[in-house]
């Protein structure tokens, strides 16, 4: 009887509990700060010293593709004695702790909604580095999503009609209306935002799948394309200018998943041949089986002497929402 007792006690403490961290989950404030804003909470003496080095050189780490060194996430350091009130409302939070087994724990709107909140620990500033190391990717990939949903939430507020999109090339593209359609064929839209520098642009097309060859030959075949693509519809101002990718300039090829479709991600640079314009740009290539096709979507960026980053993310954020039909 007494065990019975016991049991029940647990069961309903257990309930308890469980119920007051869901509601505490449900009711947490607002998550703010601007996108790839990071917060760092870590004494000062491990910020200043090769912890704080370490952070920097994987978190800080330039942006694959651009013309210019951006780091992914700009970063501000806060000792854990600050970290309360409203400075535990940043949407993404790193937390080190030294003293403490070593391990990497990634949580959830712990302190508010949405956030991530990745907590790095070790006994010694070596484990605690080691553990940045070998976990790298990882941690990179949890703010990034969350920087994504989040770039994605901000652009569904306004979102321009794709039915002609999803009419003639069978996908759905979440994009803001503050973009136009330029240009548009039966298989080819040419979506563009002007800016106070520049112009942010997208490209949709469908490619055979034949196209692009898997393995080395990949990011030539995307180059080709991209080019050959460029030379006929992105022409310049005057005559016999169009754009191509900067030969000068190596581009990075991925393998990621988009719609659940395996595809090639891109980055690298673009000019404009016999002119003088240039840019970074993001492209992916979604395979299609079904259709027999790749999906080429094609982001890039005119914005000369200024920070090109966000208008880079914005584009991965917009074509990271296709949906094929």
């Amino acid at each position: 009887m007494i065990n019975k007792t016991f049991s029940i006690l647990l069961l309903i403490t257990t309930l308890f509990f469980s119920c007051n961290d869901e509601n505490a989950k449900k009711y947490a404030p607002k998550s703010s700060g601007n996108i790839n804003s990071l917060v760092v909470v870590a004494d000062n003496l491990l910020w200043e010293n090769n912890v704080g080095e370490e952070i920097r050189n994987v978190l800080a780490a330039s942006v694959e593709g651009l013309s210019k060194d951006e780091p992914q996430f700009s970063m501000s350091q806060m000792p854990p004695e600050v970290f309360t009130g409203f400075a535990k409302n940043n949407r993404t939070v790193l937390k080190i702790e030294k003293g403490k087994e070593a391990g990497v724990k990634i949580a959830r709107d712990a302190f508010a909604r949405p956030q991530t909140l990745v907590v790095v620990s070790g006994q010694t500033n070596s484990d605690i580095i080691e553990q940045i190391k070998n976990n790298s990717e990882k941690i990179i990939d949890a703010f990034k999503k969350t920087e994504i949903t989040e770039r994605q939430r901000r652009t569904s507020k306004s979102l321009f009609n794709d039915t002609p999109i999803e009419e003639n090339l069978g996908v759905s593209i979440k994009f803001p209306s503050a973009y136009r359609i330029a240009k548009s064929e039966e298989d080819f839209f040419w979506i563009r935002r002007d800016i106070e520098t520049g112009n942010v642009d997208l490209l949709l097309y469908e490619i055979p799948l034949s196209s692009i060859r898997k393995g080395d030959s990949a990011v030539m075949d995307v180059v080709r394309v991209r080019d050959s693509v460029g030379k006929i519809h992105i022409e310049g101002a005057l005559e016999d200018t169009y754009m191509s990718t900067e030969p000068a300039f190596t581009p990075f090829i991925n393998e990621v998943i988009i719609d659940n479709k395996p595809a090639y991600e891109t980055r690298g640079l673009w000019d404009l041949k016999n002119a003088f314009m240039s840019g970074p740009f993001i492209n992916y290539a979604i395979e299609d089986k079904v259709n027999n096709r790749y999906i080429i979507a094609e982001g890039y960026v005119f914005a000369p002497s200024i920070a090109k980053r966000e208008y880079v993310f914005e584009l991965e954020s917009i074509i990271k929402s296709i949906s094929i039909k």
